[in-house]
């Protein structure tokens, strides 16, 4: 068994973290309160234990937030106009999906299934969930294969190859991965069902699933975030 870095919260604060971001998010008074919504979430990134993505996800954002600085100081354009508005959705979808792969890394299918029991949700919403945080990692692995395999036949991996090469680029690389998320949805669904997941019988888990301080000090913290996005 791997030891967990980093502290472990409830799977039940990370749905109510994960509803509270999106608000915060979609609500935004700024750019720069979108800033300090993502630079919360990589503190919670942080002392959850995923250092690297952390550091590399604020890094990535840094990146396009300077980006989008530009755009707004430069001269009206139809090129500045058709780019801030793609960088406006991208604000808008970056903290959550920054979110959700925290959630994601650090949070177990039994540890999940257990909490979701335990407020009576029902196997209609807990199943598909479950299945979809065992579902992108597994893809994820995924694609890191099929890009080892383009390096082993010389396809290019950059935008260039796939305006140089389409055919072959579409062929080494979006037909396989089409064709393993599917396979892969597939298996998964049977496993967790051979695996008891649709069992009504009380869940077992070693480990406690029970909202403490840290769970309510970081729902405390999201919270008073859309506050003073919304009053201040």
């Amino acid at each position: 068994m791997t030891k967990h870095r980093g502290l472990r919260f409830d799977p039940r604060a990370k749905l109510l973290l994960l509803v509270l971001c999106a608000l915060c998010a979609t609500m935004a008074p700024s750019l720069t309160y979108e800033l300090g919504l993502v630079l919360l979430t990589a503190a919670l990134g942080l002392i959850c234990g995923q250092w690297r993505y952390a550091l590399m996800g604020l890094l990535f954002y840094a990146v396009i937030f300077g980006l989008t600085e530009a755009a707004l100081a430069g001269s009206s354009t139809t090129l500045k106009t058709t780019l801030i508005a793609f960088l406006g959705l991208f604000h808008k979808v970056y903290p959550c999906g920054f979110l959700a792969g925290i959630v994601i890394a650090t949070t177990k299918v039994s540890e999940f299934l257990t909490a979701m029991r335990q407020i009576r949700v029902p196997n209609t919403i807990t199943i598909p969930m479950a299945v979809m945080l065992r579902y992108l990692p597994a893809v994820r692995e995924d694609w890191r294969l099929i890009q080892d395999a383009m390096r082993l036949r010389d396809v290019p991996l950059h935008l260039k190859g796939l305006v140089t090469q389409p055919v072959m680029t579409v062929e080494c690389l979006y037909v396989p991965m089409m064709m393993s998320a599917s396979r892969t949805a597939d298996e998964l669904s049977i496993a967790s069902v051979t695996r008891g997941i649709e069992n009504p019988a009380d869940r077992t888990c070693l480990t406690r699933i029970q909202l403490g301080l840290r769970d309510v000090l970081a729902i405390v913290c999201f919270t008073a975030y859309f506050a003073a996005g919304r009053f201040l």
